[in-house]
Order: structure tokens, then C-alpha cells, then sequence
């Protein structure tokens, strides 16, 4: 069996926040010797993974 290292892919996109949410990301991240964008992605990955049961609107009915 080969050892394949995956690589995820990843895209820009701009948004915009309030002031104070790129403050305490930007302290959160530097407490946690990670970049910005690595705080965003995993609490954007934790909030959709712990929706409380809620369907999003992308999600195929059943």
C-alpha cells in the first residue's frame, strides 16, 4: 500500500465583521499560538457541527 498525503484544497473569500469579533478572534488565536484564519475555520466547522439538531438549508430533505 502507497502513502498518500492529502492535501486539503482551499479558497479566498472576503467577509466582514464587526470590530470587536476580529479583536477577540485575533486574541483567541494569538492565546492559542494559531493563526486567525485557523480560529474562523474551526468555529465555523464547530457552530455548523452543533447546530442543536437544526437542518441547514443546504442539507437534502429526507
Amino acid at each position: 500500500m502507497d502513502f498518500i498525503i492529502k492535501k486539503p484544497t482551499s479558497s479566498n473569500r472576503t467577509v466582514r465583521m464587526p470590530d470587536t469579533l476580529i479583536e477577540k478572534i485575533t486574541k483567541l488565536a494569538a492565546e492559542q499560538d494559531v493563526s486567525f484564519n485557523q480560529v474562523v475555520v474551526q468555529c465555523c466547522e464547530y457552530a455548523i457541527n452543533n447546530m442543536g439538531g437544526k437542518k441547514s438549508k443546504t442539507e437534502p430533505e429526507q
